[in-house]
């Protein structure tokens, strides 16, 4: 190759480098713009030197709430399910770490039993003595690691559209790459957030398939929150983690003690419910099980009374909150 070609080479190298640094600048922009367009709702707490942002609301028995992975604690005001509960019941929605206003420090991964201690850690910060606690999607095996690490902490588990098992998702090679080291980071500030913007309506169809996306959701959990890159890091980690934390925690499904209630849509197109429900309840017959025809992965936007249901249940300090129903 000659002086020539080399040098038209490095032109071109540093005309990319300097067209990937503008869109980051550009990527960035549009991410902070977003927070002051959306700005944190609820208040903060620092615990073991990670900032937590929360939602709270309502007195009484407290109550939990974890969202799934890609949302916020916002999601559980969209579904009106905060709100509902807030009526008898203290409920506290945190952004878990990395989604939302809360932050997710770099030292390492963050699977479930990390990040349960970290809540167990708020827990005894924020006064909140065995809460019921309730957990949608990927949050799911955050609440189980809080049942089966900290029993005497928690007093039931309401689980919702959870992944319990592991199974082949080729959607986790999509989803994970931008965490990958230096790979990843560049995917965050350049392709990832238009990516995930034209992949964002067909992702949220399936979702809440076979129900429509409400507007609700889009209010409570908008795409720009959802495509900053900071987020984008957590939501990827949590992809890459998902098979591997199920498969950890499910040889432990048997030592349970605190009462379980699933619920699930029988029509889930993300976490299938008799792969997943179904069989967690087939492995744990203790547990109380709903799975809701005509819902799909969503099933707190819809099934609001049988939620509130079953939190009720194992909020009264009774035996009948650890028994199944018919």
């Amino acid at each position: 190759m000659t002086r020539e070609h080399l040098l038209l080479v490095a032109i071109a190298g540093l005309g990319v480098i300097l067209a990937l640094a503008v869109v980051a600048l550009v990527v960035r922009y549009r991410a902070r713009r977003a927070e002051a367009e959306h700005p944190p709702a609820g208040r903060f707490i620092e615990v073991n030197g990670v900032r937590l942002h929360y939602l709270e609301s309502g007195s009484g028995t407290p109550v939990v709430l974890l969202h799934g992975n890609g949302t916020r604690a916002e999601d559980f005001r969209g579904s009106g399910v905060l709100d509902r509960l807030a009526v008898g019941h203290r409920v506290i929605a945190f952004d878990r770490p990395g989604y939302g206003f809360s932050e997710r420090p770099k030292n390492g991964a963050w699977p479930p039993q990390r990040q349960a201690d970290l809540l167990i850690r708020a827990f005894e910060r924020m006064g909140i003595e065995q809460p019921v606690v309730v957990a949608h999607s990927w949050g799911t095996l955050v609440a189980l690691a809080l049942g089966l690490d900290h029993p005497q902490r928690v007093r039931g588990l309401v689980l919702l559209s959870g992944y319990y098992y592991p199974t082949a998702r080729p959607d986790v090679v999509l989803f994970g790459a931008p965490a990958l080291p230096v790979v990843g980071g560049v995917m965050r500030y350049t392709v990832s957030p238009i990516l995930g913007k034209l992949l964002t309506p067909w992702l949220l169809r399936q979702m809440f398939a076979p129900s429509p996306v409400p507007e609700t959701f889009r209010a409570a959990v908008p795409t720009a929150l959802m495509l900053r890159p900071w987020q984008l890091r957590a939501s990827a980690e949590e992809a890459g983690l998902m098979v591997p934390a199920a498969a950890s925690l499910r040889r432990r499904y048997g030592e349970l003690r605190i009462p379980v209630r699933l619920i699930a849509g029988a029509d889930d197109r993300v976490a299938h419910a008799h792969r997943h429900s179904v069989q967690f309840h087939r492995d744990v017959p203790s547990t109380d099980l709903n799975v809701i025809p005509g819902l799909g992965h969503m099933v707190h936007y819809f099934a609001q009374d049988q939620l509130v249901e079953a939190v009720d249940a194992l909020s009264r300090p009774s035996r009948e909150s650890g028994q199944r129903s018919a």
